[in-house]
């Protein structure tokens, strides 16, 4: 039998798993290097290829005692519910905006945030800490490099792209603001600002950590939160989209 000598071994294995396989693989590779300190902060998984453990889908589990089980967590640290509702708030608005948005506006690219598609993973703390997608089909524009190749689907425009990521998320936001309701009353114009508030946080920090890309960025991130408002979501209840000197 020929041996392979160590050196061409190694390098045959590097190149083997540095090239990624998707256009979803290629994007994550990319959020997870925005802070390597925090890889999974913008970065999702494929569900494919997770175990189920500390794993929950966002459709099948909102009904049932995740969210309040998050709220009691809080009200342990914070005593005061209204507090507590906004904490868990903001956990589920970045799972599913805060994400989604880093990806829109480094990219131009979308997985789907639809309250069918999510995953949540929770941390030993009790904490989200990572988010999954059942399909990770990725929506890509006519001149992205993946567009036309597996687990893709084009879109026609940037505009096109935009508006159909809000609305996914919209099926996922209005049954979390449900799920917290159900705890303790929730004041819907601080929930929808919250959500502004994860376009503006993503729009403005994620090309600050890529260290390119601001225009692009500050444009796609207008243009989400013009979709947001069209859809009737109040989100720029004190949001404003401006430039980090």
């Amino acid at each position: 039998m020929r041996t392979v000598p160590p050196d061409r071994l190694e390098c045959t294995v590097t190149s083997t798993l540095s090239a990624p396989a998707t256009a979803l693989d290629a994007s994550c590779a990319r959020l997870r290097s925005l802070n390597p300190d925090y890889p999974r902060m913008y970065a999702v998984a494929s569900m494919a290829d997770e175990g189920k453990r500390r794993w929950w889908s966002l459709a099948d589990d909102l009904d049932g005692d995740r969210v309040p089980r998050m709220w009691a967590r809080s009200l342990e640290d914070v005593p005061d519910p209204d507090v507590a509702a906004m904490q868990v708030a903001t956990s589920l608005i970045h799972a599913v905006v805060g994400r989604v948005t880093a990806l829109v506006v480094l990219e131009g690219r979308a997985w789907d945030p639809g309250l069918e598609n999510l995953w949540i993973h929770m941390d030993s703390d009790g904490g989200i800490d990572w988010a999954g997608l059942a399909d990770d089909t990725m929506r890509v524009l006519p001149d992205d490099p993946w567009a036309g190749t597996r687990g893709t689907v084009t879109v026609p425009c940037e505009r096109a792209l935009l508006v159909w990521t809000v609305h996914r998320c919209l099926t996922s936001l209005h049954a979390i603001f449900d799920a917290i309701a159900r705890c303790t009353p929730i004041d819907a114009s601080r929930f929808w600002g919250l959500v502004g508030e994860a376009v503006l946080g993503a729009s403005t920090y994620v090309p600050i950590l890529a260290g390119e890309g601001e225009s692009a960025a500050q444009r796609r991130g207008q243009g989400i939160l013009d979709a947001f408002v069209s859809a009737g979501a109040p989100v720029r209840w004190k949001t404003r989209l401006t430039r980090i000197h």
